[in-house]
Parts: C-alpha cells; structure tokens; sequence
C-alpha cells in the first residue's frame, strides 16, 4: 500500500511537471456572424489596442517584432486576432465570409463580445485596408495607425488587387506580384482563402477618408515601394500624420522604431 501511494505521488508529480512543460494555448475562440469561428488571443489589463495583421499573416507574427512586448510593458490592453482564412481561424471557401466589410465588421464583433466601447486599432499592409473601414464603421476607434500602405487600395480597380487574386487563382500572365507568389507557393496556404480576401478585399473612397476625424498615423519604411503613395494617401485623411521607418514593405513592422512610433502617438 505504501509503496503503491509512493508511485501515484512520483506519477501526478511527473503529471504536472509535464503539463507545465507544455505550451499553453492563452487563446480564444468567437463566432462571427456567418458562423466562421474566429482564434484570438488578449493580454494586459489597459486601454485596449487591436492589431490586425496584412495578407498571409496571423496574430503571432505581431510577436516578432517590438511593438507586442512593448505594448504590454506601457500597460495596454492587447487584442490581437487570426482574421478569417489564416492561422487559427477557420478558412471558409464562400464569398459571404470576406464580401462586404466582413473582416471589419468580425473585428467590431470582437471588441463587443469583449465590452469595449473605445479602442485604438494598428493595423500591417492588408491590415491597414481593414483599418481604414473600421475608421467609417466604428464610431469606437479612438486612434488609428496604417501602416505599410500607400493609396493603391483606394481604387476599386486597384491592379495589384486584381493581379493577386487571378494570380492565385491560377493565371501567370501578372509578374507585378511575383514576389508574393512566390512566398505563398513556399507555404501551406489555404489558396482559395486567400484568393477570396483579395477578391473581396475593401476599399475605402477618398470622398469616404475626407469625412475621418480622429488621429490617423500613417508609417512608412523608407525601402518600402508598394501599395501606392502614402504621402497620396495623408492628404486624403484630414487628422493624418506620417512617419517613416528603417525598413522595405516585410520588415518596417518589426524594428524599433516602428514600436517607437506607434507608441509616441499614442500617448
């Protein structure tokens, strides 16, 4: 009997020293609205800052640069979330999942589900796009920063939208997105989920931006050349102020002065 007592008291010890060894999931799940089941992850205890990824990313790519850590370190409350077709998230094949605001109108689902009712929003490249929707749908968005993105996706038509989608969808002939194509062919992607973000992807009118009125920063790394002009793109936001970084279009996020920049206009 007492060795038997022994050996459980060995085996829940092992148990538990396992399961502290073990990554821990600090994740959650919502369901949207079209019952696509959406993964994210909050941390901190102050005033809430969404981040809201680009195209192919996910909410952990926003932990490999500075501005999660030093987020958290200045006593924010941080929201970040796998939009619909990466990470986590379910990855539906319908049009209903990304047509008409959908990823902005999950991420307004969010915030409510979470009792927010004022919020500062950072957004990377693709998720500067949904940014610049949530400036028109949410009266919560307190401040808002746009970063990696110039005008281009202004434009309905906007080329490099158009070019990306047929790309994936199979066509050849677009050699303006090479390099993304190229990255999505080296990865386990959700292709038709991706091409359906860029299918349905938003636009938001000049004549739309002209009516924002809360602080908008805009970044900018001084190597970065794609998504048009963003010196095009503050004249069209009358609150808008732009800085620019070290960096091309995949690094300016993650260095320091990114971090730097996004905190300064926040305080």
């Amino acid at each position: 009997m007492r060795f038997a007592r022994i050996s459980l008291i060995f085996l829940l010890t092992f148990i538990c020293r396992l399961a502290l060894a073990m990554p821990i999931d600090s994740g959650r799940y919502f369901m949207a609205a079209d019952s696509v089941k959406i993964y994210y992850e909050v941390k901190g205890e102050g005033f809430p800052v969404v981040l809201i990824h680009g195209f192919t990313g996910n909410s952990q790519g926003w932990k490999r640069g500075k501005l999660y850590a030093d987020l958290l370190a200045r006593g924010y409350r941080v929201i970040a979330m796998d939009l619909p077709g990466n990470g986590r998230s379910d990855k539906p094949h319908n049009d209903r999942a990304y047509a008409d605001n959908a990823e902005a109108k999950d991420v307004m689902k969010l915030v409510s589900e979470l009792g927010i009712k004022s919020y500062d929003l950072v957004g990377y490249s693709r998720g500067s796009i949904i940014v610049s929707s949530l400036l028109i749908l949410d009266k919560r968005v307190n401040k808002a920063v746009m970063g990696g993105m110039g005008d281009g996706y202004t434009d309905p038509q906007w080329p490099r939208r158009i070019h990306a989608y047929l790309s994936i969808k199979g066509d050849t002939s677009f050699h303006d997105v090479d390099g993304m194509m190229k990255y999505i062919h080296s990865e386990h992607f959700d292709n038709e989920s991706l091409a359906l973000q860029q299918k349905w992807q938003p636009t938001t009118s000049p004549k739309q931006l002209a009516r924002v009125r809360i602080p908008v920063l805009i970044i900018r790394g001084t190597e970065d050349k794609e998504n048009g002009s963003e010196t095009a793109l503050q004249n069209m936001i009358p609150e808008s102020k732009l800085v620019y970084v070290p960096g091309d279009h995949n690094t300016a996020s993650s260095n320091s002065q990114f971090s730097v920049a996004v905190l300064d206009f926040f305080k």
